[in-house]
């Protein structure tokens, strides 16, 4: 995205290896980066891993310019995928040097800055909802009628088995229960999961 000189030729350049992460998702960073060269994996990261990858840059291209041009948190966690050469504009020093474009041009850039917003929080929202989907659906395929006529799901594996089992990080199983707890679709405690609403459940499974 915005494939233009940086702004601040002056802006030291400074080398860094592959695996660095360089931004992290919800950030508010006081600068912006220039990517000069190399590769850069934009996703979102779990349990220090990229579980989900939203896309790659390539240098020469701003990495984070659309969200510091929307005055938004970074929608993405952003790694190095090689050795990269990026440089550092200050925040203040971008913003300022928006302001000698034609207001035309500053408007039509900051319109796609805001769609590339919307269209990376979409991205990361239907990740969410897909391990949701994965979370409902791997409890009603476990789920057993209790005696009171009632199903529920008894919990013979540690969090990080089934975790695992879904393709998830086990903090993202874990927020996914929460999450599901929240809007009555799950109760218990312990090891036995109650499903009050296993109709519900079925609609967040796709089903």
């Amino acid at each position: 995205m915005f494939h233009i000189p940086s702004f601040d030729p002056l802006a030291q350049a400074e080398v860094v290896p592959a695996g660095q992460l360089l931004r992290q998702r919800g950030s508010r960073p006081d600068s912006v980066l220039y990517l000069d060269s190399g590769c850069v994996v934009l996703g979102v990261l779990e349990d220090g891993q990229m579980r989900h990858q939203l896309g790659v840059v390539e240098g020469p291209a701003w990495l984070d310019a659309a969200f510091a041009l929307t005055g938004s948190s970074c929608g993405v966690d952003m790694v190095t995928d090689s050795r990269v050469r990026l440089r550092r504009i200050s925040l203040g020093a971008f913003q300022h040097s928006l302001q000698s474009l034609p207001d035309t041009v500053a408007t039509l850039v900051r319109d796609m800055a805001q769609g590339y917003c919307q269209q990376t929080e979409t991205a990361v929202s239907r990740l969410a909802q897909d391990a949701e989907a994965r979370c409902a659906q791997w409890l009603l395929r476990h789920a057993q009628h209790a005696d009171n006529g009632t199903m529920c799901v008894t919990l013979n594996q540690r969090k990080r088995t089934i975790a695992a089992q879904l393709g998830i990080a086990p903090e993202t199983f874990s927020r996914v229960l929460r999450h599901l707890r929240e809007h009555g679709l799950i109760a218990g405690t312990g090891n036995v999961l109650n499903l009050p609403q296993p109709s519900a459940l079925q609609s967040v499974a796709g089903i």
